[in-house]
Order: structure tokens, then sequence, then C-alpha cells
């Protein structure tokens, strides 16, 4: 027997084996996770105070959830900076798939108009599925403004008016202004932005008069559209909006392309196991497929729209790049 043979005391075979169990190991691990997850109470982080859209569409979710799951899911409202502060909190959660955050497009975009927002949208978390759209609308106060029936006719009311019209939106930096300013870049004409802190307060504005323009959420618009104290020329989703079919696109309008619509998705701590993330995913389909849930979220304006991780992971690079070109050129910033 050679020498090197008496100082091996494991057989090679055995090596082998022991080499492909740590490789497998991690995997194992995982699935085992997997398959006995949750063990305990869900937190879904809310990056905005209660009653708003993203913390209605939420508790909605977070209902279901913890039927389908079998444990309680408690929402957490972290508000503080567009949801920045909500957003750094998830970056310190265990990867473990019992703390989640329903990301919305002001959250996503924050890092563009923070300069320590404390967190990069597309490194530092996990994709699990989107939830919901959120169109916005450009409004109009109909006292105000009795000939502006739609955009074009807008639009040159305000060039007739150089520098006497303003517009208004939940504040600076919110999803209204950037699409605004967008649509003045492609339009090539000019309004000043009048931002206030919140879509309810400049929802009142438009309503006394204050301001005659608003780009805003369907959420804060519909009732006051639905009793005509407020008037929509135009929305900027693709395509009409299914709650609210007479209100024409943006793109239907003469801006062909034009794509502006808020958004929500559930995102988890980067490194969460694919396995624990595929079954919140699948969960989600399944919740957002209930005409139930459906119908829940068109109460207040928003629309169930499901798309698998890899798809929300796309949509989050291609907002942040659209949007914070927009910001950038505009010089739009909280610092």
């Amino acid at each position: 027997m050679r020498n090197s043979d008496r100082s091996d005391p494991v057989p090679r075979a055995s090596w082998r084996r022991r080499a492909l169990w740590a490789l497998a190991l991690p995997w194992f691990i995982g699935t085992a996770g997997a398959e006995t997850w949750p063990v305990k109470p869900l937190k879904l982080i809310v990056p905005f105070p209660p009653g708003g859209p993203t913390d209605t569409a939420s508790r909605i979710l977070g209902q279901k959830l913890a039927d389908r799951l079998k444990q309680p899911v408690v929402v957490e409202n972290r508000a503080g900076a567009s949801g920045s502060m909500a957003a750094a909190q998830l970056t310190k959660a265990p990867a473990d798939g019992y703390t989640l955050m329903m990301l919305a497009t002001p959250t996503l975009l924050a890092p563009h108009l923070y300069k320590k927002a404390g967190y990069d949208t597309s490194r530092d978390f996990t994709p699990v599925a989107t939830v919901y759209d959120l169109p916005i609308v450009i409004v109009v106060n109909p006292t105000l403004l009795p000939s502006v029936t739609d955009l074009q006719k807008l639009i040159t009311h305000v060039r007739a008016r150089p520098g006497q019209l303003n517009y208004t939106s939940s504040g600076v930096g919110s999803f209204g202004h950037l699409s605004m300013e967008l649509l003045k870049q492609m339009g090539r004409f000019e309004m000043e932005h009048v931002p206030y802190k919140g879509s309810i307060p400049a929802i009142t504005d438009t309503l006394g008069g204050q301001v005659p323009v608003m780009y805003a959420d369907l959420v804060g618009a519909l009732p006051h559209l639905q009793s005509g104290k407020l008037r929509a020329i135009a929305v900027g989703s693709p395509q009409r909006v299914g709650v609210v079919p007479q209100i024409p696109t943006i793109a239907e309008q003469g801006f062909k392309g034009f794509d502006a619509v808020s958004w929500g998705g559930l995102l988890a701590p980067q490194g969460t196991p694919k396995a624990v993330v595929q079954r919140i995913g699948d969960e989600v389909q399944a919740i957002l497929a209930e005409k139930e849930t459906q119908e829940r979220l068109l109460t207040v304006g928003a629309l169930a729209r499901y798309q698998p991780a890899e798809q929300m992971a796309a949509r989050i690079q291609g907002d942040y790049t659209k949007w914070g070109r927009v910001i950038r050129e505009k010089g739009i910033s909280f610092d």
C-alpha cells in the first residue's frame, strides 16, 4: 500500500459525498424552511400613513394573506420621506420571509430625490409580486375652466395665457408632479407647479378654486368626479380604466406612447429564500384573481395587477430609469 493511501484515513468516495452534501446544504435548508414556513406572524410595512391607497391595498392584501397562510399579518405604517424610512427599515430586517413591504412608486423613486435615502431600490430588496396599478388623472375645476373638456383644450387655454395657469399635485416629486412635467416637456407648454403636502389638501384647494388643475391619483379624485365637482380630462395609463371608461388616455389625445401609472408591489429583504418568495407570490396571484379582491380595490380606484417577481424587477428598473431622467432634467430634489 502506498504511503499516501495510509495517510488518508477517510476514503476518497467519502470526501466526494461530503463535498456534494456541503454544496446541497443551502438548498436543502431553504427548501425545508419553505415547507414549514410560516410558523409565526408576518409583518407588512406600509411606507405611508393610514387611509391612503397604498395603506388600503396593503390591508386588503394582508387580510387575505392571513387567511391563506393561517398566520396573522400585522400592518405597520412607517411614514416619512416618501417611504424612505420604511424602505431603510426593510434593509435591516431578517431575510426570512416574515417581513415584507408594500413598495409604492414614490418610494421606488425616492433615492433620486433624497441624497441619503439609505437604500438602493434595485439592489437592496427581493421583488415578490406586483399587487395593484393606481391610475392618475388630470382634473380641472369645471367652474373655473368650463370650456376645458379635454387635454388639447387645456393646452390651448394655457398657451393663450402664458404664466397665468398653475397646477397642483400631492407634493414635490410626487408621481403627479413628475407625470405633468413629462407631459409639459412633450407638449411644449408651461404651467407652474404649486405643491401641497398630500393629496387631500391639494384636492381641497382644487375644489375651492385656489388652483384650477391637478394631476391626482384616481383614489382621491373619484368621489369628486362622481359628484361633478371635478372634471377629469385625461388618464395617464396606456389604456382607459374600467372604473371610469369615459376618460380618454393622454396617449389618445395626441401623445402617443405616454405611459404614467403609479403602482404597488411586495418587496422582501435581499436574500430571502427563493422558495419562500415563490410561495408568497403564488398566494398573491391567487388573491388578486378573486373577484372580491378586485372589487374591493376598485372601490378605492386601484386595479388588481399581478406580475411575478421577474416582471416586477424589470418594472422597478424601467421606472427607476425613466422617471430618474425626468427628475434630473427638471432639477427636482428634496435636498
